[in-house]
């Protein structure tokens, strides 16, 4: 993602006067990372959790033992259970967890191939969960990862704007 997109997110965010954090797991904190420059960051980021391994999720997050041992570290289980222990300890308005293969092993398996990224975020009570299978060489995959989660950021802002909480509609 270039960086006026990264701005315009970050506008977006501010916008609405809405809160950011995030748990990271494939992506190293790489999602937080590249939203540092955006002006007005400071104001909307209010922290960043990298939770690579399975005792992090546990002991930061409160990943369960059995979800881990059940789903494996890499599922939409986890990356929901990520972004309810984040929203617990860091209450931002939008909380977001990923978690994924990019790398051969783990828990890789014919339906669940290395770019295979979950994805969780929580907006206004509401969880949105996504599964997506990124392609490209293995070096790209954190930035395909960051592009995903940027721009289903902005498809919720937009549809924020587009009908406000509060507003009556007829019918």
């Amino acid at each position: 993602m270039k960086s006026p997109d990264i701005d315009a997110l970050v506008k977006k965010f501010l916008q609405h006067k809405l809160t950011l954090a995030l748990a990271e797991s494939c992506t190293c904190g790489w999602v937080a990372a590249q939203l540092a420059p955006a002006q007005g960051v400071s104001q909307v980021l209010l922290g960043s959790v990298v939770t690579y391994h399975a005792e992090a999720k546990q002991r930061l997050l409160g990943v369960k033992k059995k979800t881990l041992e059940e789903y494996s570290a890499e599922s939409q289980q986890i990356s929901n259970e990520m972004v309810e222990g984040l929203h617990k300890h860091l209450p931002a308005d939008v909380c977001v967890a990923i978690t994924g293969l990019f790398g051969p092993g783990a828990s890789e398996t014919p339906d669940k191939p290395v770019g295979t990224i979950f994805v969780t975020i929580v907006m206004e009570n509401r969880a949105h969960e996504y599964r997506e299978v990124l392609k490209g060489p293995a070096d790209k995959l954190r930035d395909l990862a960051a592009d995903f989660i940027y721009a289903k950021l902005g498809e919720l802002l937009d549809r924020r704007l587009a009908s406000p909480i509060g507003t009556v509609t007829s019918s």
